[in-house]
């Protein structure tokens, strides 16, 4: 495949082998597992997934989607970074500055009486499998602590709002992680203190990542669901990349 032709190239494989070291050849070989079992991916242009790869590699996490750190998500022939939430509390441990965080669904009948304004519920107990909303909260070792609990209505009307690529990619696939991830990006993009990495990754989530021919810096293009019609004219489903009208 075009992937596997531009992963083994030397320029690449050195240019991982410096954000990784030895652990370079591992991810690569995960890149390709990934694309393998992704036609998308697999047909999507190799620069961009090499570039959204190398987002994710800058930043020293795996892409094996079952670890929920980062994804490398197919987008209307190019791929885009997605930054999972067990990426966003590793970035936030990494810091040295968090006591505690944690985020996780929350079923019917588990939070009652939820108060925003104190942040404080009465715990109750859990009624049925239904995931009714998801909670997160952190506190730093100075002290300060801060949480949030967002009704699984309220996520969904968020992520229709502000996540272009809601439609498709983790969000499809693994709801409740991303839910959990948009909670605690809610209080962490205000609250926690924020480190290089945490804003290089937060810039990147969920953008096309394309690599600059002359800088050789990655570029970040925010993704738009609603741009169906292709160049040529043909139209494409997002969500699938499958040609609609031939």
């Amino acid at each position: 495949s075009p992937l596997a032709m531009a992963i083994s190239a030397p320029s690449v494989q050195e240019r991982f082998e410096k954000m990784l070291g030895k652990k370079s050849a591992g991810f690569l070989s995960s890149l390709l597992t990934l694309a393998n079992n992704n036609k998308l991916l697999a047909n999507a242009d190799p620069k961009s997934v090499l570039a959204a790869a190398a987002t994710a590699a800058s930043l020293d996490l795996p892409i094996n989607p079952s670890l929920g750190k980062a994804w490398v998500v197919p987008y209307k022939g190019a791929a885009q970074f997605q930054l999972g939430y067990k990426g966003v509390i590793e970035l936030a441990q990494r810091s040295g500055k968090m006591k505690f965080i944690t985020m996780l669904p929350v079923y019917e009948g588990e939070i009652r009486d939820w108060n925003k304004f104190t942040e404080s519920y009465v715990p109750g107990e859990k009624l049925s499998d239904n995931v009714v909303g998801y909670y997160a909260a952190f506190e730093l070792l100075n002290g300060f602590r801060k949480a949030a609990y967002w009704t699984k209505d309220e996520v969904i009307a968020h992520a229709k709002r502000f996540s272009k690529a809601f439609g498709s990619g983790p969000w499809q696939t693994d709801f409740d992680a991303m839910a959990c991830k948009t909670v605690l990006l809610s209080i962490m993009k205000t609250y926690a203190p924020m480190s290089i990495e945490m804003q290089e990754a937060m810039e990147a989530d969920g953008k096309i990542v394309k690599q600059n021919e002359v800088t050789g810096e990655a570029e970040y293009t925010d993704v738009e669901v609603e741009e169906v019609v292709e160049a040529d004219g043909r139209v494409v489903d997002v969500e699938t990349g499958e040609v609609l009208n031939g």
